[in-house]
């Protein structure tokens, strides 16, 4: 008994570079712009992967891997050769090599087995708590970021000029901490990851994120009736009640909430003037890509061509300020929209490389997830994986990459990738079955 408890920290050795990036972003976030702790810590990631493959001389990654994950690269490379300069070419190349290949081939190899999965989805869980209660108590004691005024925008350690990140971190968390409680696992973690999910409303409705709300409900939906009709309902029941409850008591947030919610359909009707930015700015990502159909404008050549295919109703900039930062007037220098901006900067060749990968991962990864409900094992990990995906897929069409949270999303394309790529593995599927059912016990 003692070997093995002692045994239990080197079996989660491979894996532990993954959970570092995780806590990594539990730390406050400063400087600006530029690299963080991290991606210096996702470069570490991809080291460690390197230095395990060459020492256990292992074959990186199968065919079908390769070309899936490898895909990107095509629209990358052509986007790059047609960059303003040679640096800002190669500034973008190297960031969408880390984001959306080398952190997530990297995040795969080392998660091997579904109990380094559900490691990994709990400290995501984890993190999500850690950040969802800075937030609440941030708008408690009116020490958020500023909205409409009062510093009450829930942000967590990633500051007025990163407001996505909190509502990012606290959506992934939200979203395995549900897929954990609709798995096979014992009913006392199931119990406990219910709760963690319930709690997570909070801080999610408190940030005030419509894009994170609008990828969150359709990702949970999806895990529940992926999980089963039946229980989607008794669910839905159940977190519509928490809501309302969580929802009532927030006093004056109620009428903000509120509000927040119902702006999200006056895109026609008086938008506000952060909707109105964001669709001049689709607007102006459609006609640069019409100048350049196939290849785009280059990478990182949105800011460039912006003015010159950007109506007049677009402002100057955004205004930040709060959560232990002055004023600041932030420039609109991408669409909020990875789509839009993958098409306008890579062209149509580029966003079928790009979306194509993440497509031929979802069906994969969606084909296991039918397998493991058949099978009754692996559940959890599946509605996990299969989750996170949806979630940045969904919310790709409100938000791009940039900031420090960027690396989550690595690690989400990661996460999929494991689950629909990596070798299934009968006899260690066969002990991890027998591992659950004596958890169960």
């Amino acid at each position: 008994m003692v070997a093995v408890v002692a045994a239990a920290p080197r079996r989660f050795l491979p894996v532990l570079p993954v959970i570092a990036l995780v806590l990594t972003l539990a730390l406050p976030v400063s400087g600006d712009g530029g690299g963080t702790l991290a991606d210096a810590v996702s470069g570490l990631v991809v080291v460690c992967c390197a230095l395990r493959l060459v020492r256990g001389r292992r074959r990186p990654l199968s065919r079908t891997a390769a070309v899936v994950l490898g895909l990107p690269v095509v629209g990358v490379a052509v986007a790059t050769a047609g960059a303003a300069s040679a640096g800002v070419g190669a500034e973008g190349l190297v960031r969408y090599l880390q984001v959306f290949v080398l952190v997530p081939a990297a995040v795969m190899l080392l998660v091997r087995d579904r109990r380094d999965a559900r490691l990994v989805a709990w400290s995501l869980v984890g993190l999500a708590l850690w950040q969802g209660a800075l937030g609440v108590h941030q708008f408690v004691t009116g020490t958020g970021a500023s909205y409409q005024g009062e510093m009450i925008r829930a942000v967590g350690t990633f500051g007025a000029t990163d407001i996505m990140g909190m509502a990012a971190v606290v959506a992934f968390g939200l979203v395995c901490a549900l897929g954990l409680a609709l798995g096979s696992g014992p009913a006392r973690q199931r119990t406990a990851a219910a709760v963690c999910a319930l709690a997570l409303l909070l801080p999610l409705a408190l940030s005030f994120s419509r894009g994170a709300w609008i990828a969150t409900a359709v990702t949970c939906g999806a895990q529940l009736v992926l999980a089963g009709m039946r229980r989607a309902v008794q669910v839905f029941a159940a977190v519509a009640a928490a809501a309302v409850v969580l929802v009532g008591g927030l006093g004056v947030g109620s009428a903000m909430l509120q509000e927040r919610i119902s702006s999200i359909t006056q895109v026609a009707d008086a938008p506000d003037q952060s909707v109105t930015d964001r669709y001049t700015m689709w607007t102006a990502a459609v006609d640069m890509w019409r100048d350049q159909p196939l290849t785009g404008v280059g990478l990182k050549g949105f800011p460039d061509h912006r003015d010159g295919h950007a109506s007049l109703a677009l402002s100057s900039g955004s205004d930040t300020d709060g959560a232990g930062a002055g004023f600041q007037r932030q420039p609109l220098l991408s669409p909020h929209n990875m789509y839009l901006l993958i098409l306008s900067e890579q062209g149509l060749l580029g966003l079928l490389a790009l979306v194509g990968s993440w497509l031929a991962l979802l069906v994969l990864a969606l084909r296991r997830l039918i397998r493991a409900r058949r099978s009754a094992s692996g559940l959890d990990c599946a509605l996990v994986a299969c989750g996170l995906l949806v979630w940045q897929l969904v919310d790709f069409v409100y938000a791009d990459i940039g900031g420090p949270s960027t690396v989550l999303t690595a690690l989400v394309i990661g996460f999929a990738a494991w689950w629909a790529l990596a070798d299934e593995g009968g006899d260690e599927t066969a002990h991890e079955g027998a591992h659950e059912r004596a958890g169960e016990r």
